[in-house]
């Protein structure tokens, strides 16, 4: 058999990966933005060509076997390289070009007011701002560079790999000044959660910056804020608290010109050091256009810069 008929039907290699990474079909339906029916077919094609099995099917989702997790590094590492060997070509030669990938609210209220001094310094790149919540959906090939928070302990996004752009942030309890005026300043953990309105962001990516572990963190009892509003974008929720709606838990480095300029005041004077770093993403075995390596070298020099005031 030559080398092309032993291939396997490539077209299902996108779907294998995606249920493998996510360990759900369900999950990797929205991200491929297929119905469940045909991802499951495509991975019953592949386990059926390869005359296999790739998952068991539990209750709890999927488990790879033990051939599956063989596959599934292989098909990841092929399907990344190829991803970065295709923006590669597609770029023109002397194109000066950056896409940097990041979240709606490190996009809005950190990056885009960062970009403005690279911007001046090098007017001949053109760049493009790629925004995607979750940086485990960004395809190989997608961007130049990622800006997210990332924990230090856990495994970098496929194809990734992270550096701290600060070297230490703080997690704090922000409000407007409007809200604090109206709603006075709470004297202790337990009045803020028995009589203020707490932002609840409903996302699994930031489930390591919730309420609970943040008081815990603080080793005071967590009981059940009797006012929230909750939404599943903490962007949305920061533009509430900025309207005085209530209050939120807030890196102070993302942060930094609202408190600079008094839009944002802490509610408590109690911070936390955060468990994720503000981090730069840079494809693994990609070294990098002219116009990416310049940006990195400009973003890690000026990370000191960008502290905010104390208030």
């Amino acid at each position: 058999m030559s080398a092309r008929h032993a291939l396997p039907p490539l077209n299902c290699l996108r779907a294998f990966e995606a249920a493998a990474r996510l360990a759900s079909i369900t999950r990797a339906t929205h991200e491929l933005a297929l119905t469940q029916s045909a991802v499951s077919r495509q991975i019953q094609r592949l386990e059926s060509d390869l005359e296999q099995p790739l998952f068991e099917r539990q209750q709890t989702g999927l488990a790879l076997t033990e051939t599956g997790e063989r596959y599934y590094r292989l098909v990841q590492r092929l399907l990344r390289e190829l991803g970065e060997a295709s923006a590669e070509i597609r770029r023109r030669p002397n194109e000066q070009s950056l896409t940097i990938a990041s979240s709606p609210t490190i996009a809005s209220f950190w990056l885009s007011r960062q970009l403005s001094d690279f911007q001046a310094r090098h007017p001949d790149i053109s760049i493009r701002m790629l925004i995607i919540e979750d940086p485990n959906r960004l395809e190989p090939g997608e961007c130049d560079l990622g800006i997210y928070y990332h924990l230090p302990d856990e495994i970098d996004p496929p194809g990734m790999t992270a550096q701290a752009i600060f070297d230490h942030e703080a997690v704090a309890v922000l409000c407007s000044p409007a809200y604090l005026a109206r709603e006075g300043r709470p004297d202790s953990v337990e009045t803020l959660l028995s009589r203020h309105v707490l932002m609840v962001v409903e996302d699994h990516y930031h489930d390591w910056l919730t309420w609970q572990c943040w008081c815990e963190t603080l080793g005071e009892t967590w009981q059940t804020p009797a006012r929230t509003l909750s939404a599943n974008s903490y962007q949305l929720l920061m533009n509430a608290t900025l309207a005085g709606q209530g209050v939120t838990l807030g890196w102070t480095r993302l942060l930094a010109h609202e408190l600079r300029e008094g839009l944002l005041v802490s509610a408590l004077d109690t911070r936390i050091e955060s468990r994720g770093r503000l981090s730069l993403l840079t494809p693994g075995q990609y070294q990098g256009t002219p116009a990416a390596r310049l940006f990195r070298q400009w973003l890690m020099s000026r990370s000191d810069d960008t502290r905010p005031t104390e208030h």
